[in-house]
């Protein structure tokens, strides 16, 4: 799906959250800057230098896009701090090549690299901006691509907590497809009728329009591509409503119509403690989908934010691990819970 950085906040904030994409894009780009703090830093010249720009043209987009850049780096030093820079500096006047900063100052604005990469994605007057934003993009997928071995269908899996989810979901998937085959009239179509219910209920798509979205193929099974959060949802509809279609049931002595049923549903889905797990479910499923699958949740898009760096580590880090590795791991687990039931 295509970005334009320079219209949306959204994709320069998931992109300057991204850390693994970060680190690539600081061995791509070359500007030498001053380590101060633990960090590379930059002053205004070298931004308005590196993008080919009259600095007066950063000093408009600092004050245009302050809070946004002050909430990925930027800031205004002075006392101390500024007088740490300044030593700094001065070691790297050399390297840096703009020039020396005046001794007398009392505040000097600095960057970091991704302020410096914000600035890029928002100049709509460099050329040199355009082809960053442009490289930046592409750094993105390559790393997510690198990350997960070229396959974001999947990248839910990469989450610890998804097998866990999986394995019970699948155990109260069972109790609801059972009472729906005891307690509710109809062939096999019910089955299908009442999935697609819950998944509108959650994330206002039925289980066509979820593969569309992430194109998946004849031989992918959905729920396989489901965060564990939406399979705890799911687990909780299917458990809530198995047994209150068989409460009901046996109460009328008698398999219960399609009408009653959607009936239930309909009391059911609008009970308030589901309410906020059912936001906080789509806002995790449209926001992550966005920023790991280029995939667009239309109906969802109200509820995307930003990935925050704690996702990306979650989804991208060293801690997460490829299924098949956990499932071995996991194999043991499995099999004392199956000797259970």
């Amino acid at each position: 799906m295509e970005k334009n950085l320079t219209n949306s906040r959204l994709d320069r904030q998931n992109i300057l959250n991204n850390e693994y994409a970060i680190q690539e894009m600081q061995k791509t780009f070359e500007i030498k800057g001053v380590m101060f703090e633990g960090r590379i830093r930059f002053i205004k010249e070298q931004i308005a230098k590196f993008y080919e720009v009259d600095i007066r043209t950063i000093e408009r987009y600092i004050e245009q896009y302050n809070s946004e850049l002050t909430e990925n780096g930027y800031e205004i030093i002075k006392g101390k701090r500024l007088k740490d820079f300044m030593k700094e500096y001065n070691f790297n006047v050399a390297d840096i090549d703009v020039g020396d900063i005046p001794r007398t100052i009392p505040t000097l604005s600095i960057f970091d690299f991704r302020t410096l990469l914000n600035i890029g994605m928002l100049l709509v007057e460099s050329e040199r901006a355009k082809t960053v934003r442009k490289m930046i993009l592409d750094i993105v997928i390559d790393t997510i691509n690198m990350k997960t071995g070229g396959e974001t269908k999947y990248i839910n899996q990469r989450d610890e907590d998804f097998i866990n989810s999986w394995y019970e979901e699948e155990n109260y998937r069972r109790e609801f497809t059972d009472a729906l085959k005891n307690y509710v009239v109809g062939g096999n179509f019910k089955y299908a009728t009442y999935t697609d219910k819950i998944y509108q209920s959650i994330f206002r798509e039925k289980a066509a329009e979820y593969r569309k979205v992430l194109n998946l193929k004849a031989k992918d099974k959905t729920r396989d591509t489901f965060y564990a959060e939406i399979l705890d949802l799911i687990a909780s509809y299917e458990c809530g409503l198995a047994d209150v279609i068989k409460n009901n049931s046996e109460k009328v002595g008698r398999c219960l119509e399609y009408s009653e049923v959607d009936d239930i549903f309909l009391e059911f889905e609008n009970q308030k403690l589901y309410k906020p797990l059912i936001n906080k479910a789509r806002e995790k499923m449209a926001s992550r989908d966005l920023a790991f699958r280029d995939a667009l949740h239309l109906k969802l898009k109200d509820y995307i934010t930003p990935l925050q760096a704690s996702e990306y580590e979650r989804f991208l880090g060293i801690k997460s691990q490829e299924l098949k590795e956990r499932m071995e791991e996991a194999k043991e687990v499995f099999k004392r819970l199956k000797e259970r039931e």
